[in-house]
């Protein structure tokens, strides 16, 4: 499972700059499918050997007092998922009350944390990062996100922090392995729970996974799979987008264990930019891909109809993959779906 790499900080501090620098190859795979879109906030970076994703956590806001406290959920989030911490800081700036605010916090963690003064094009090393030495986080990372001065050494430091690589090894036993992802509320659950009991299959004591991504091994006409769900993130309120992210993440990671992945869209909604954004990432990473469409029952013809319409327009970078229309808490059509896996 690839590793997170959470960057942190103030507003206007150079994230953004930051995380475009660090996923530009991304961008560039990604740009070549016409209609897909992709969310800014989270990629992934190749650099030798190493993968890992990397994710802007975003809506720091500063206030006189530090950092408001729904911003600190915020943090709170990112600290949760996160193997390794990236604090990024403006050296033009200096230290700041919000600075310190989310320092407090990070100190807290026992993650691993590395600091990083951006912006340092127009002050000495010295200068720029003296002050933040008072954070007690260790030595400040120099570096000018705009003019990819210092990234090299500061994604040494990075990598360094990062788990170790696991070997790469193939799980005969384990048979074919199926992701099933796609947003809250689609069906994920209720189709994998369809799966294992509609064809009466044996199911192995399997423990949890990191990250809310359950395996379950099982057999059906006598051959082995594994189903990868990641069923679980449900929460809501203001904190919606930054849990979207890393929902997001949790399917990228699903989706890098896989041979194959079903990707579930809940018919009655359509496509979301988030689905685009998920599928594209099944593209570049290369796994095989099926496209169920759920809750297909409950839609009178007209409704079908225009669904389809969408479906044709949205996902015409996808005329290869097979669709199918299901209803996963009745059963309707869940069995040619999974027929399609092999």
């Amino acid at each position: 499972m690839l590793p997170v790499v959470a960057l942190v900080g103030r507003p206007n501090v150079g994230k953004s700059t930051l995380f475009n620098y660090l996923t530009r190859t991304r961008d560039a795979l990604v740009a070549d499918y016409p209609g897909l879109t992709r969310d800014r906030q989270y990629g992934r970076v190749r650099r030798g050997q190493r993968e890992y994703f990397v994710v802007d956590t975003g809506g720091i806001v500063e206030t006189e007092a530090g950092i408001d406290e729904q911003a600190m959920r915020q943090v709170d989030i990112a600290l949760r998922e996160a193997d390794v911490i990236l604090f990024l800081v403006d050296a033009r700036d200096g230290l700041t009350v919000g600075d310190e605010a989310i320092a407090g916090q990070l100190r807290r963690t026992g993650k691993p944390l590395i600091i990083a003064a951006n912006k340092i094009d127009q002050a000495s090393l010295s200068v720029a990062t003296a002050e933040f030495h008072a954070l007690g986080l260790g030595d400040p990372q120099a570096i000018s996100a705009s003019h990819a001065q210092g990234i090299g050494e500061l994604l040494d430091v990075v990598e360094s922090r990062l788990p170790p690589l696991e070997e790469a090894t193939e799980d005969e036993d384990g048979g074919i392995r199926i992701a099933i992802v796609g947003r809250p509320n689609v069906g994920k659950s209720t189709l994998v729970n369809r799966l294992l009991g509609e064809e009466r299959v044996v199911v192995f004591d399997a423990p949890g996974t990191t990250r809310d991504s359950v395996e379950v091994p099982f057999e059906r006409h006598g051959r082995r799979y594994t189903l990868i769900d990641t069923a679980g993130i449900r929460r809501r309120g203001k904190i919606a987008e930054t849990i979207e992210k890393f929902s997001v993440i949790k399917a990228m990671q699903s989706i890098e264990k896989a041979h194959v992945v079903i990707f579930l869209i809940d018919a009655r909604e359509g496509v979301t930019d988030q689905d685009t954004t998920l599928l594209g990432m099944v593209l570049e990473i290369g796994r095989g891909l099926i496209i169920g469409l759920n809750k297909w029952d409950g839609m009178t013809q007209d409704q079908r109809d225009e669904t389809k319409r969408r479906l044709d327009l949205k996902l015409s970078f996808l005329d290869f993959a097979e669709k199918f229309f299901i209803s996963a808490l009745h059963g309707t059509g869940v069995g040619h779906l999974f027929d399609a896996v092999g």
